[in-house]
């Protein structure tokens, strides 16, 4: 047996009840668990806040555009 992770978006109940008939159909074992927006991150909170700077940056037209060539060769 291979367990797999699949997130679904429902916007009621009901969809949660039409998924879990679906899975059953199948006779496939199952577990659910909530997940709220205040669950913890697996991610670094530093991290997260660098790379919300960075989109904040873009908005306000800090970025630099750079040609693939000219990316390329800071690679090298």
């Amino acid at each position: 047996m291979k367990a797999i992770n699949i997130t679904a978006y429902t916007e009621d109940a009901s969809q949660i009840e039409a998924i879990k008939a679906v899975i059953k159909a199948f006779k496939i074992k199952y577990t659910i668990s909530k997940v709220n927006d205040n669950s913890e991150s697996p991610y670094d909170p530093e991290f997260v806040a660098m790379i919300k700077q960075g989109e904040q940056d873009l908005k306000d037209g800090k970025g630099v555009t750079m040609t693939l060539q000219e990316l390329e060769n800071l690679c090298k």
